[in-house]
């Protein structure tokens, strides 16, 4: 696992975290900003499962 698979995976899970805090709340631009992490943090992940895959095959 390389760190933007880490990096990735925790931005996702604060920015669900935010998403569900600005349900609670009602605050939609809270719970916009949460789903624009985890979008964030979904690609930072991709790109790390993508590195970690060229390392393993480099075919």
């Amino acid at each position: 696992m390389n760190k933007d698979q880490v990096k990735g995976r925790m931005n996702e899970a604060k920015g669900k975290a935010k998403e569900l805090a600005g349900k609670m709340t009602g605050k939609t631009s809270t719970e916009m900003k949460g789903k624009a992490e985890q979008v964030a943090g979904r690609t930072q992940s991709s790109y790390g499962d993508t590195k970690e895959n060229l390392k393993k095959n480099p075919k």
